[in-house]
């Protein structure tokens, strides 16, 4: 093959891809806690977290995350009025049927990838239930979970609501898209939203071989990120904010590895063990989505539902994608030339993606 259709092949790819998951790993989450004070049950403290693009979409002049710290807080406390009306007067908390009061609200954004945003309120007595109609301004997929503890110190458990279920109790049961399944469809979302881990399988299955070879390719993958899903989301192992970046150029550099390798070497055999050891990275990329938005208190429930999503979506990409990689393989010349073609695109998209990542 010529290299400059490959070329225009993998630059095409590139608009097309690479833009759009510089930051793949950013979860359409924004996190709820709220807990009533012991000492004076109808006063109410609330804490909104979400990542910054997310706070961007309700308020567009904000700040770049590289601005120093004080800088971004003294934004923040600047646009306190404005951060009530577009965010908290559109998310209104009851208590057994009655409005709650805003009495005051802050923010912070000192480190990290994540804002936090805090409210206080007055509440009479009852079951605390909130309707985010914030969810109308942003993306259809957003969701919100519950998150924290309640004033008894118990977990009521994970709940989420949705633009089509704005309602979620934070006290009492799962919500109508919550618990369980929720994990599970989050975890869903997240391997089909995230290009850079299904490129990467694709990059890694280029090759070919037997059903049995990719079989285990795959399940090497799985067992991998599923270890470092786990370790880091149950706060085993702890990423800062810079790490988590490095973390995701580290993901991009992979994909740059197995295309180059495709590209090179004529023999794969020790390709099971090398994509355990990047599936290790990047099961860190599946969990930096969602520390700080509750999977540490739904421990074991959220981190098998959001897993067993992650695998389902695996699942449904790879019975499509084998069945076509055994039909091109068939033909040696058209799986050379798919390989080569494919493989140039894949590099070039991780190489953009791992340095725009490292710059931040």
């Amino acid at each position: 093959m010529k290299l400059a259709p490959a070329v225009q092949v993998a630059l095409t790819a590139l608009a097309l891809l690479g833009p759009g998951a510089v930051h793949a790993h950013e979860a359409d989450l924004i996190s709820v806690r709220a807990v009533r004070d012991d000492a004076s049950p109808e006063r109410v403290r609330e804490t909104l977290t979400l990542n910054p693009d997310t706070l961007r979409r309700l308020l567009p002049d904000l700040p770049p995350g590289s601005d120093p710290a004080a800088a971004r807080s003294s934004f923040l406390e600047a646009r306190r009025a404005d951060l009530e009306a577009r965010v908290w007067r559109r998310v209104p908390l009851s208590a057994g049927g009655a409005a709650c009061v805003l009495e005051a609200s802050r923010a912070s954004w000192d480190a990290g990838p994540r804002v936090e945003l805090h409210a206080d309120f007055r509440c009479p007595p009852g079951t605390l239930q909130q309707t985010f109609g914030v969810l109308d301004e942003l993306p259809a997929g957003y969701r919100m979970i519950r998150a924290g503890l309640r004033d008894d110190g118990a977990s009521p458990g994970a709940g989420f609501a949705d633009r089509e279920h704005p309602t979620l109790s934070l006290e009492g049961p799962e919500g109508a898209a919550g618990g369980f399944a929720g994990w599970v469809g989050l975890g869903v979302r997240h391997i089909l939203e995230g290009v850079d881990h299904l490129l990467f399988l694709v990059a890694v299955l280029l090759v070919g071989g037997s059903f049995r070879r990719m079989l285990a390719l795959v399940t090497s993958f799985t067992l991998a990120h599923s270890l470092t899903l786990g370790l880091t989301a149950l706060g085993w192992v702890t990423l800062e904010a810079r790490g988590t970046r490095w973390a995701e150029a580290a993901i991009a550099a992979s994909l740059v590895y197995m295309a180059l390798e495709n590209l090179v070497l004529k023999r794969h055999g020790h390709r099971a063990g090398l994509t355990f050891l990047f599936g290790l990275v990047h099961g860190l990329g599946f969990a930096s989505g969602l520390r700080g938005y509750g999977l540490e208190e739904a421990m074991v429930p959220g981190l098998l539902g959001f897993n067993l999503g992650v695998e389902v979506g695996q699942a449904v990409v790879m019975a499509f994608l084998v069945p076509v990689l055994r039909i091109v393989q068939r033909r040696p010349r058209l799986h050379s030339r798919v390989m080569r073609v494919s493989s140039i695109g894949l590099a070039g998209i991780g190489l953009y993606w791992m340095v725009a990542r490292g710059a931040g």
